[in-house]
């Protein structure tokens, strides 16, 4: 804040601007003294950059420059409620009641769907999302599981895959036998035959799915104002390991094929636009969820304004769900942290309903305490933070403006290619989505395997003492297209290696942690191979006192470990690792780790009997797998 003297004279008028060239200046030197020598001018902020997936980057410093750049070539930001929707769907935002809070029911009892149902409607959700069918509850039985249910007030959303058609046709039905006021009927009946063919891999009958579609997009249209009957979930993309820009690129050419389909069964454009919400996945990633949300309505504008609809009908319904990919099995609490901070980043970046799926919900069907602290997530975003209270807040962010256009421009690229290839329809066919998302996903484990996208309670900072939280199983979940991955898999792996090891035997795989010097020396490595290796099951064991070379076979020996870590600064390790790592191996040893690069004592270290290094930032997943085989861990 500028302070202004009575006078009404900035006190910073008499001192000059700061430049560009001047900070990139002051950063050079900075850099220059942590040891980057070679580098000037842009390369200063290419140092500091960090890199996203999908070619984007996180520049160190954004200015009107940046924003001006992104705007260049493109349609100008508008304002809320109007084209290109950048900044919002509708003009009020959601300052007049907050987002739509929408809780996702799975279950195959009615009663107990229906007793979760209510107790959510009494405490804050808002509409209801269920899975209908194979995955949830029977058509047969949609009616028990919403008794009670005012549905002139709660909109209802389906999930039934395949059984779409009879799903929704069914809850049209109840909204008849109830008597309740077709404009005041609201919701989604959940039609998307592609999204369907994403999850299980067949494509047989899908012009007869795209007609069950587009009739029950009739009726809507003509009896039920409020009901939209086509949904583009982009979530079967984002669930395959799929980037940001290929998830909104999949679900532009869904949409594009929904809207062929409905126009050529005889709807007009801006009706057919209005029969589609959209699905997206909200990540712990809080500015690339805010970016994606509204790129997603400027690219849905630019479609929509091409296929000839009016500026209002290019207005995005959407619908954000917190991202399954990132939820653990280990330590779930940490979820709620997750899952609050993509709420936020939905609600920031426009979301017209949110879902937060349960901190359990990785384990099975979630328990009452599980949904209530979903629902009051959102609760506390709008009623205590006030997020919703001012429209597009983000907006004029030079970050998020260019991070916006970035990902808009790399997700129309995706786009044209599949659309090229004959649609989505082609691609999925083809398998040419499927190998993008591998090869997308395959990067991103070599990330995760190294700890550089850390998991909290997982790669990083795990409990092995952790109780388990047990959970009945969920219904089964539809498979046999593109599949589902999760951040935990590769150490969830190995953490259910040492379970069982734990369960036939009766105690984990351990680890001696073979600690040089005083605390000041040792503690930081430590720490960092004790984390290490608890992310793979591992029991580290301390010494009570730090060793030298004549303590070291004693103190393993104690231990009951038949692997050992040396941990301390490279001082010591000079003048003691050889030492104590030649102890170790005569005293058994099967293989001897040290904490750090190895730097130039590499060869001699190895001599001595070290057998593999460890470091940040080297692969976890390789070290910790090799250590279980090792062990004759199953």
């Amino acid at each position: 804040m500028t302070v202004m003297p009575d006078d009404g004279l900035s006190l910073a008028a008499e001192f000059p601007d700061a430049t560009h060239e001047q900070w990139q200046s002051l950063v050079e030197g900075v850099l220059r003294k942590a040891g980057a020598h070679d580098v000037s001018g842009t390369a200063v902020e290419d140092a500091l950059s960090t890199a996203l997936q999908d070619g984007l980057s996180t520049r160190p410093l954004y200015t009107a420059r940046s924003a001006a750049d992104a705007t260049e070539d493109t349609d100008e930001l508008g304002y809320p409620g109007f084209a290109p929707f950048t900044r919002g769907g509708r003009p009020e935002g959601g300052a007049v009641s907050g987002w739509d809070v929408r809780q996702r029911h799975a279950g195959r009892d009615p009663a107990r769907i229906n007793e979760a149902v209510l107790a959510d409607l009494e405490n804050g959700v808002t509409s209801l999302w269920l899975s209908v069918g194979a995955a949830g509850v029977p058509v047969t039985g949609l009616n028990a599981a919403l008794e009670g249910v005012y549905l002139d007030l709660a909109p209802v959303v389906l999930d039934a895959g395949a059984e779409f058609d009879a799903a929704g046709r069914e809850l049209l039905r109840i909204y008849g036998e109830r008597q309740v006021p077709p404009q005041a009927a609201a919701g989604n009946l959940g039609a998307d035959p592609l999204g369907h063919v994403a999850r299980t891999g067949r494509n047989s009958g899908l012009d007869e799915q795209f007609a069950a579609a587009a009739e029950l997009a009739r009726v809507c249209h003509r009896d039920f104002p409020g009901v939209r009957a086509l949904n583009v979930d982009a979530l079967p993309y984002h669930e395959a390991g799929g980037s940001a820009a290929e998830e909104l690129g999949c679900s532009l050419a869904t949409a594009v094929a929904h809207l062929r389909a409905l126009t050529e069964a005889g709807l007009p454009v801006d009706a057919a636009c209005g029969q589609l919400e959209f699905r997206y996945a909200a990540t712990a990633d809080q500015f690339l969820t805010i970016a994606k949300f509204r790129a997603a309505r400027r690219l849905w504008a630019r479609v929509a304004q091409a296929c000839g609809a009016s500026a209002s009908a290019g207005a995005q319904r959407q619908h954000a769900v917190t991202s399954s990919v990132m939820m653990s099995r280990r330590d779930p609490w940490v979820n709620m942290l997750r899952t609050t901070v993509a709420a936020l980043g939905a609600g920031v970046g426009g979301a017209d309903s949110v879902t937060v799926l349960p901190f359990d919900h990785a384990l099975g069907l979630p328990d009452a305490f599980a949904r209530r602290i979903a629902r009051n997530t959102s609760t506390i975003l709008v009623e205590e933070s006030h997020l919703a209270r001012v429209v597009d807040p983000a907006g004029g962010s030079w970050y998020v403006e260019q991070l916006t256009d970035e990902l808009a421009r790399a997700a129309w690229s995706w786009f044209q290619e599949i659309e090229r290839a004959g649609g989505q329809a082609a691609a999925l066919h083809s398998g040419l989505v499927a190998e993008r998302l591998a090869g997308t996903w395959e990067s991103r484990s070599r990330e995760l395997a190294r700890r550089r996208e850390p998991v909290t309670g997982v790669s990083e900072f795990p409990n092995l003492a952790e109780a388990p939280v047990e959970r009945e199983p969920a219904p089964a979940a539809e498979a046999g297209g593109l599949p589902r991955v999760r951040r935990d898999e590769a150490f969830e792996t190995l953490r259910a290696r040492s379970d069982a090891h734990l369960a036939a035997t009766g105690a984990r795989p351990r680890v001696f942690l073979a600690t040089l010097g005083p605390a000041s020396a040792h503690t930081a490595r430590a720490t960092f191979a004790a984390n290490l290796f608890q992310a793979g099951g591992i029991e580290p064991v301390h010494s009570p006192v730090p060793v030298d070379p004549s303590a070291a076979a004693e103190a393993f020996t104690r231990s009951g470990a038949a692997v050992a870590c040396l941990c301390s600064s490279d001082k010591l390790y000079g003048e003691q690792a050889e030492a104590v790592a030649a102890a170790l191996k005569s005293a058994g040893a099967r293989r001897v780790f040290l904490a750090g690069r190895p730097g130039e004592h590499r060869e001699a270290f190895q001599r001595a009997g070290v057998d593999e290094f460890v470091f940040a930032g080297g692969d976890a997943v390789a070290v910790l797998s090799s250590v279980l085989d090792d062990l004759g861990v199953a």
